[in-house]
């Protein structure tokens, strides 16, 4: 049985991997099918489609490549993922709204760059975007900037001391709520997927109130497969897909160099995500 990997990133978020080295790396690594879910942003789908058309036209091994996007949204005081597989990326009004999306990440990485200005760290907004052209900035740039700078001994310093939610620097941003992200993801005929639950540590009466609460809004998969999950949590992920009749996704959530040792396809090394996966999600698809 042949492998996919239904969560990564490149850089165009907060990844090390131009989207076409994405998708050259995924051939490596023996995938069929890999789907690119950037934060927030779509801007490297269209290269990632290209790179895998133009392999296929040249006779070459080539790769599906599933557009997807990973929305990042809150719900009280916790973080809440929600990846999108097979949106329609190039709509004009989806666009307009992710716009929205970059608007809100502007302002809010002005207001921390001030802060760390503050803190003696020479730190720009501008220059963070001349290190990362073309990226949607993240704290993930921040951390690498500070540690590039030698303002701390390593990333995890970085957020422990000046990035992290409890620190005096950080500036939380306006984002929209899982139900309204899942909604986006339907307009634009997509799969609305709850990513990684167990990372929210919600605890299972809460996580269950807010996978029937998704599912009423028309939540359609949940992560049952991921990097960091144990054996217990991919039989509570999947209990919960059995429970709510959702469709079963898995991904690495692979950033390349930004996330050390976690790795495309097999995540810490004995990640496996089924082919079978993907051809249930693709027959969940809305009929065109």
């Amino acid at each position: 049985m042949r492998a996919v990997d239904l969560h990564t990133h490149s850089n165009k978020s907060d990844g090390s991997y131009a989207p076409a080295e994405l998708v050259d790396y995924a051939i490596s690594k023996g995938l069929c099918a890999v789907a690119l879910t950037d934060h927030d942003t779509t801007d490297g789908l269209a290269e990632a489609v290209a790179r895998a058309d133009a392999l296929a036209k040249a006779g070459k091994p080539s790769i599906e490549v599933v557009p997807g996007i990973e929305f990042s949204t809150k719900l009280d005081d916790k973080d809440v993922h929600i990846v999108g597989l097979y949106i329609a990326y190039d709509a004009p009004a989806f666009r307009a709204r992710l716009q929205d999306f970059v608007d809100s990440r502007v302002g809010r990485n002005i207001k921390m760059c001030r802060n760390l200005q503050e803190a003696g760290i020479d730190i720009t907004y501008e220059k963070l975007k001349e290190r990362n052209p073309g990226a949607v900035i993240t704290r993930a740039h921040y951390a690498t900037y500070l540690f590039e700078e030698g303002y701390v001994k390593s990333r995890q310093e970085a957020f422990a001391k000046y990035l992290g939610d409890h620190t005096k620097y950080f500036v939380p941003r306006e984002k929209v709520t899982p139900a309204q992200a899942v909604e986006l993801i339907l307009e634009v005929g997509g799969i609305p997927i709850l990513a990684h639950p167990p990372l929210y540590h919600m605890g299972k009466e809460r996580l269950d109130r807010l996978v029937s609460s998704l599912k009423d809004d028309g939540l359609m998969g949940i992560e049952t497969l991921y990097s960091t999950y144990t054996g217990q949590d991919e039989r509570d992920m999947r209990r919960l897909a059995e429970k709510y009749d959702l469709l079963m996704s898995g991904g690495s959530d692979f950033h390349g160099k930004n996330k050390p040792n976690l790795d495309l396809g097999v995540g810490f090394g004995k990640l496996f995500v089924p082919e079978e996966y993907l051809t249930k999600i693709k027959e969940r698809l809305p009929q065109k």
